[in-house]
C-alpha cells in the first residue's frame, strides 16, 4: 500500500518524513527564534500571546500545558497566574527548542512550578483528564496529523477544560491579505541574514499559506469532540485565537 503524503510547506512529503523535516527547521532556528518572532510580527506576537493566555481561563492552582511551547513565552505568562499551588508543563517535540525554553525561563527566575516534557502533540505522554487548559501558540500548523493532535489534547483535558490555539490564519480583507503576503515574502531573506537559514523560513511562510482557514479549523475542533468552539480574528485574520472545551 503506497505511503500517504502530507504538506511540508508547498511540498508533498511522505507522512513519515514530515516530523523529521520540521525538527530540522526548529533545530536550525532555535538560537534566534525569539529575535525572528519579533521581526516577523513587528512585536505584536507578545500581545497576541497575552490574549491567548487570558482565553485559557487559567486560575491559581490550575494545571496547564504550554504545548509546542518552544522558548516558553506562554509558560512565562501562565506561571505567575497558576502560582505555587499550580503547575505549568512546557511540552515540545523538539529538544533544541525545549532546552532553549528551559534556559531562558530559568534565567528569568521562572522556576518551581514549571516542568519540561519532551512530547509529541499527537501522542501526549500524560494521563486522561490531567489539565485545566492547554494552550498552543503557532505550533499546530507544524503538526503532521492535526486531527490526531486535537484528539490527544482532548483526552488529557479535564471535563470542562479548555483548548486555546493561537495560529496564523487567513486575512479577511483582500488588501490586507495582499499586503501581508508581500511582507511575509521577505521573511526567508531576513532569516538568511539574521539566522543564516533561508530555507527554514521559506518553510514557515509556506506552512502558513497551507494551514486551514478559520472556519476549517473550527470544524476540525468540533469533529474532534470539542464543544463551544469559537474563533476570534486578530489583525483582520492574519492570526486567530481558537477556543473549544471538553464536554
Amino acid at each position: 500500500m503506497p505511503e500517504q503524503h502530507t504538506h511540508f510547506g508547498f511540498q508533498k512529503v511522505p507522512l513519515s518524513e514530515k516530523a523529521r523535516r520540521v525538527a530540522g527547521v526548529f533545530d536550525s532556528v532555535a538560537s534566534r527564534y525569539d529575535v525572528m518572532n519579533d521581526l516577523m510580527s513587528l512585536g505584536t506576537h507578545r500581545l497576541m500571546k497575552r490574549m491567548a493566555v487570558e482565553a485559557t481561563g487559567a486560575r491559581p492552582g490550575h494545571r496547564v500545558m504550554d504545548l509546542a511551547g518552544g522558548t516558553g513565552d506562554l509558560t512565562a505568562l501562565m506561571s505567575p497566574i497558576v502560582g505555587d499551588s499550580g503547575k505549568v508543563i512546557l511540552c515540545d517535540i523538539n529538544e533544541s527548542m525545549l532546552l532553549r525554553g528551559r534556559d531562558r525561563l530559568t534565567d528569568q527566575g521562572i522556576v518551581g512550578n514549571v516542568e519540561y516534557v519532551l512530547g509529541d502533540a499527537e501522542h501526549l505522554p500524560f494521563p486522561d483528564d490531567s489539565f485545566n487548559s492547554v494552550a498552543m501558540a503557532f505550533g499546530l500548523r507544524n503538526v503532521t496529523d492535526k486531527e490526531a493532535a486535537l484528539r490527544s489534547i482532548l483526552r488529557v483535558l479535564k471535563p470542562g477544560g479548555r483548548l486555546v490555539v493561537l495560529e496564523f490564519s487567513k486575512p479577511q480583507n483582500p488588501a490586507v491579505r495582499s499586503a501581508y503576503n508581500a511582507f511575509s515574502n521577505i521573511w526567508p531573506k531576513a532569516g538568511e541574514l539574521i539566522v543564516g537559514d533561508k530555507e527554514s523560513y521559506q518553510y514557515l511562510v509556506e506552512s502558513i499559506r497551507v494551514h486551514p482557514d478559520q472556519s476549517s479549523l473550527q470544524t476540525m475542533m468540533e469533529y474532534a469532540g470539542y464543544e463551544a468552539c469559537r474563533f476570534h480574528n486578530l489583525l483582520n485574520g492574519i492570526v486567530a485565537i481558537h477556543t473549544g472545551s471538553k464536554p
